[in-house]
């Protein structure tokens, strides 16, 4: 699908899953060589930057949480940034990218005041709107961050080893998308300053600004993660060691009377109860034991 918005001389055209009959029609309308249409139809492995005389090629990944299984997503978005014209290629929808559309829209019909003298500053902006959302994902990843931490004082440290788990995941994820970015924006930064001339310097490192300071949040949501981690790890081992202590506590103090029991119950030939004082005797002496055992436990703070 094909959607093309006009703005002050400047034209956006964005393609979501495209055929190959409407990628022939851009690659020829914007004079695009075959092999950069090829890379357009087909999902790439990863980023990169390519120059080339009338236009800018740069493949970039973004991340998405998918809220249904928790797991993060990588959305490919391939840019051809002309000096007239920006081409953006996904293969999937995009929200960000509408919400971009939207803004677009708005600012072409009220005319607003927005720095247009090339297609550099639309990819400014666009960048900015991606990098933007991200951030708002990992708010929600915060926010989450905050739920965990308060359920794991709470008790429920058992349950938490799952939900720490596929935050990790998340991150791990987020990470993975991001991971070239700094490199294919450091080199975007040196062909679009040939490309656009030096004048666009302060907006390229406003890019690298909006990346720096997403890949920040990831980076102390990914700390903050590990902390809770060792905090949670550190309290189920508590809880670990404490049902050990009572478990072994217990089993010293049943230890006399099986072992006075067992003795009683031995088939000898000799006859060691013969009346029922006797046998109130060796219950005694079996209750006697265990109090002795615990009291010496007590004295020793072990309970």
């Amino acid at each position: 699908m094909i959607s093309k918005y006009t703005y002050k001389g400047l034209t956006w055209v964005d393609l979501e899953s495209p055929t190959e009959e409407e990628l022939v029609h851009i690659m020829e309308e914007y004079s695009i060589p075959v092999l950069v249409g090829e890379e357009m139809h087909t999902k790439s492995f990863q980023s990169k930057i390519d120059l080339h005389p009338n236009f800018i090629y740069l493949i970039l990944y973004f991340p998405k949480i998918s809220h249904k299984n928790n797991k993060g997503l990588e959305q490919e978005i391939d840019f051809v940034v002309g000096n007239k014209f920006i081409i953006t290629v996904h293969y999937e929808f995009i929200e960000s990218l509408h919400e971009f559309s939207k803004t677009f829209e708005v600012d072409a019909i009220l005319e607003k005041k927005m720095d247009v003298d090339h297609a550099g500053f639309l990819f400014y902006h666009l960048i900015k709107t991606l990098y933007m959302n991200s951030r708002y994902q990992l708010n929600d990843v915060n926010m989450l961050l905050r739920d965990t931490e308060k359920k794991i004082f709470e008790g429920t440290e058992t349950r938490m080893v799952a939900t720490i788990s596929n935050i990790n995941r998340t991150l791990l994820d987020f990470r993975q998308a991001l991971r070239f970015h700094k490199e294919v924006l450091g080199e975007f930064e040196l062909a679009a300053k040939q490309f656009f001339g030096e004048k666009f310097g302060y907006y390229l490192s406003s890019i690298l600004s909006e990346y720096t300071k997403t890949q920040y949040i990831l980076d102390s949501h990914k700390e903050i993660l590990d902390d809770l981690r060792d905090t949670n790890d550190s309290l189920l081992a508590s809880k670990t060691n404490e049902t050990m202590k009572i478990l072994t506590i217990l089993t010293f103090l049943t230890m006399p009377v099986i072992v006075i029991s067992s003795i009683f119950v031995m088939n000898t030939s000799f006859v060691l109860i013969t009346s029922k004082v006797e046998f109130y005797f060796v219950l005694a002496s079996m209750l006697l034991t265990s109090i002795i055992i615990f009291i010496y436990f007590k004295s020793k703070k072990w309970l």
